[in-house]
């Protein structure tokens, strides 16, 4: 039996500002994961969907990156409101959100 239906990962990883990648951390991944797991409890969904931190996946110039499984779908968030879309579209109804997937071949379920 399967514990959850989706597992969702968040790139918190922290890098010195100085580091020419950069990290999603400084770039509000902490506020858009902790905003995802609030809004999932309120839904009701926090049973069947966990909203994990990750360290990286090495997508940080996409940053903040989130992952969602089992359906690999790779996205670069920028916004509370991008996070909302994600809720609303992919993981409560199953469609992704194409203007956030990450476009890039190394990302890409196909």
């Amino acid at each position: 039996m399967k514990r959850f239906d989706k597992h969702i990962f968040i790139c918190e990883n922290k890098r010195t500002d100085e580091h020419p990648k950069g990290c999603c951390y400084n770039k509000g991944a902490a506020e858009f994961k902790e905003h995802l797991k609030k809004r999932l409890k309120e839904l009701g969904l926090s049973s069947i969907i966990r909203a994990n931190t990750s360290g990286c996946l090495d997508a940080c110039e996409f940053g903040p990156v989130m992952v969602i499984y089992p359906e690999q779908t790779w996205y670069g968030v920028k916004s509370l409101s991008d996070v909302e879309e994600i809720i609303e579209s992919d993981i409560m109804n199953n469609r992704i959100v194409n203007r956030l997937t990450i476009k890039d071949k190394r990302y890409n379920r196909d």
